[in-house]
């Protein structure tokens, strides 16, 4: 039997919103497994569906850049917050954001590319660690690009213009009025940062998920009939689309309408069908974990004293 910390109950308890109490009897029921203690919680209707992003640890900036037709979002990050309020860092976040607009590829790709004023992308990099003195990475880049159309964009908790803490963009592919479009897009991508969702639709999510979330609406129910059981399922997956699947998610700015009446209604405005085909949300340090240490017992340590 795994030992249960106040550290694990405190992670289960985050994750889940679920008590104390209830956190740590879940882990005890399953040696210790975080996983599989928020499927045991949520079996005894104790807490939701726990969403793509972990906890924001790490520090940075996410930097968004969009012309056009296509987007892109990245994420550099660093040690502290407080080098996301340097200039030279915020240049450098910028600038590979649209390096990454015009050049495209992936994080291995975008680190070879070449770098404004000479030299690539990761040597960039290297020199702003050399001159701010603290460590920086690239950790990741998304492209969204429709063939006509627009990307719209937001950007959360934003520092300047395009930097912040929670880039998004969305792709609507329309031939209709782009002024129409712009403001849309922009509405949608502001919907995305708030709601998080985890895909596009119910058919576009990740197909472990959905057997996840199957398997725990069978065990909640178990001993019902087949019949009784399968239309269970069929609702309990409708109430998870409704909740984290962007067109069936209820729109932020008009809580009586779905994201996909939005769309359909707005082909009015707009003059032509608008197709919603894509989007990336980047939340800063999501899914990294910082230590946690004690600060008292830092001090304490490098003052050579132990208590």
């Amino acid at each position: 039997m795994a030992a249960i910390t106040a550290g694990m109950v405190k992670e289960l308890r985050d994750k889940t919103g679920a008590g104390m109490m209830d956190c740590k009897t879940a882990l005890s029921a399953v040696d210790g497994d975080i996983e599989a203690a928020i499927d045991w919680l949520r079996t005894k209707g104790l807490a939701k569906a726990a969403k793509k992003a972990g906890r924001v640890a790490a520090e940075g900036l996410v930097a968004v850049s969009v012309s056009g037709n296509r987007g892109v979002v990245v994420e550099v990050n660093s040690e502290t917050d407080f080098v996301a309020r340097n200039l030279e860092f915020q240049a450098l976040a910028r600038t590979i954001a649209d390096v990454a607009l015009e050049r495209g590829g992936d994080v291995e790709a975008l680190s070879a590319h070449h770098y404004p004023g000479g030299g690539t992308v990761a040597d960039a990099i290297a020199n702003a660690i050399a001159t701010i003195g603290e460590n920086m990475t690239l950790r990741r880049v998304a492209e969204v690009k429709v063939s006509s159309g627009l990307v719209g964009q937001y950007v959360h908790g934003a520092v300047t213009d395009g930097l912040g803490k929670i880039g998004v963009i969305v792709g609507l592919e329309s031939t209709g009025s782009s002024d129409e479009l712009v403001t849309l897009g922009r509405q949608l991508a502001m919907h995305v940062a708030a709601t998080n969702p985890v895909a596009l639709d119910l058919a576009s999510v990740d197909p472990a998920i959905l057997e996840r979330e199957k398997a725990i609406l069978a065990e909640k129910n178990a001993g019902k009939p087949a019949n009784v059981l399968e239309k269970i399922t069929e609702s309990g997956l409708k109430s998870y689309a409704k909740e984290y699947c962007l067109l069936e998610q209820a729109y932020i700015h008009d809580g009586s309408k779905s994201v996909g009446q939005v769309l359909k209604e707005i082909e009015g405005k707009v003059g032509a069908p608008v197709k919603l085909t894509g989007f990336v949300r980047f939340a800063l340090g999501e899914g990294i974990e910082k230590e946690e240490t004690d600060f008292a017992a830092e001090v304490a340590a490098a003052g050579g004293t132990t208590g």
